[in-house]
C-alpha cells in the first residue's frame, strides 16, 4: 500500500521531527525535505497530500534569509506555514513547540479536511511494503547483517528473516564493548529461537586495541563504525554470494546527518564512516522509521 504523505519543507525550524512525528501519529506519514527542494523534486514524491513549511530561528544562513521555492504555493497542494510570516499561503500558525499534543490538535483540519490525507500509515502496512520491497531490491541473492542485539538491528534481523529466509547471514561481533552476557543472548534468541543463520566473531583485542588512548566520543565512533564495516566485508570474503550489507538505519540517523538549517548532533556508523571501498549494495528497510515506530515494528513481527 502507499501511503499518503504529507512533506514539511524545513525552514530552520528546531521542532521539524516533532512536526513529523505528530503527522504520523494522526496515522499519516510525513518526511523532512530541505527549503530549497524544487517542484519538480516535490511532484517526484509519491502520494504528497500537502506540505508544511516549518519555520524556526535557523532561518539565516551565511547572513541572508532563505524562503521556499515561490512556486510551491502554486503547484496544486495544500500549503500550511507555521512561523513563517512571509507565506502567501491561506493557513498560516504562529511557530510550533515541542508538545505533540498541541501540534495534534494544530494541524489535524489541514491534514485530513484540506489535504484529504487518509490515515492509513500504521505498522501492518509497512511490514507489509518492505518485505515486498525488499524481496524485489535483493532477488535472490544474501545480504549480511551486523546484528548486534539491540532493537534496530533485531528488527531489520526479523524482517528480512521474513522477507528472504536463509538468504539473510547474520554476524554477531563481540568487540568487548557488550553488556554482561549480551552476547550470549544474542546467539539464545537468533541462532536458537528463530533459527537464524548466524555466525559469532569475537574480536575483542581488535576493538580495544584500536580504541587504545581514544578520548574523544566522536573518533569512538568513527572508528567503531569503520571496524564493524571491515569485520563485515572480512567475513563475506568466507562467504559465497554476499552482494547487500542490511543496516539499521532509522529516521532520526538521516535528519541528524546535518542539513543546510539543521548542524550535525552525531554521527552513526550506520550512516557517517562507511569506508570508500565499500562493496556491497545497502539494505535499510528501517530509513523511514522513529524510534518508537522500531519498537512498533518489532512488536508486528512478534518480537
Amino acid at each position: 500500500m502507499k501511503q499518503d504523505m504529507i512533506v514539511i519543507l524545513d525552514l530552520g525550524s528546531h521542532e521539524n521531527t516533532v512536526l513529523a512525528r505528530a503527522i504520523r501519529a494522526l496515522g499519516v506519514y510525513s518526511e523532512i525535505y530541505p527549503h530549497d527542494i524544487t517542484v519538480e523534486e516535490l511532484k517526484a514524491l509519491p502520494n504528497v497530500k500537502g506540505i508544511i513549511i516549518n519555520g524556526g530561528l535557523n532561518n539565516v544562513i551565511d547572513g541572508v534569509a532563505i524562503d521556499v521555492n515561490p512556486s510551491i504555493y502554486t503547484m496544486g497542494i495544500p500549503v500550511m506555514a507555521a512561523g513563517h510570516d512571509k507565506a502567501t499561503c491561506a493557513v498560516k500558525l504562529p511557530a510550533f513547540t515541542d508538545d505533540i499534543e498541541a501540534i495534534k490538535a494544530a494541524i489535524k483540519s489541514f491534514v485530513f479536511d484540506t489535504c484529504q490525507a487518509e490515515a492509513n500509515w500504521n505498522m501492518a502496512n509497512f511490514v507489509n511494503d518492505q518485505i515486498e520491497l525488499i524481496r524485489r531490491q535483493v532477488g535472490d541473492k544474501k545480504v549480511l547483517l551486523a546484528l548486534s542485539g539491540g532493537v534496530d538491528s533485531s528488527v531489520v534481523a526479523a524482517l528480512l528473516l521474513k522477507a528472504i529466509g536463509e538468504n539473510l547471514v547474520c554476524v554477531h561481533v563481540n568487540h568487548g564493548l557488550m553488556r554482561k552476557g549480551e552476547s550470549e543472548d544474542v546467539v539464545e534468541v537468533f541462532s536458537n529461537q528463530l533459527k537464524a543463520n548466524l555466525v559469532y566473531v569475537d574480536v575483542t583485542d581488535r576493538f580495544l586495541d584500536k580504541l587504545a588512548g581514544v578520548e574523544d566520543p566522536e573518533q569512538k565512533r568513527k572508528i567503531i563504525g569503520g571496524e564493524f564495516i571491515r569485520v563485515f566485508e572480512e567475513e563475506a570474503r568466507k562467504l559465497d554470494g554476499i552482494d547487500f550489507l542490511g543496516q539499521g538505519t532509522i529516521y532520526p540517523d538521516i535528519v541528524e546527518s546535518g542539513t543546510k538549517t539543521a548542524k550535525m548532533v552525531k554521527s552513526h556508523h550506520n550512516v557517517g564512516g562507511l569506508p570508500e571501498d565499500l562493496k556491497f549494495q545497502l539494505v535499510e528497510p528501517l530509513r523511514q522509521l522513529f524510534k518508537d515506530e522500531v519498537r512498533a515494528c518489532g512488536l508486528e513481527l512478534g518480537l
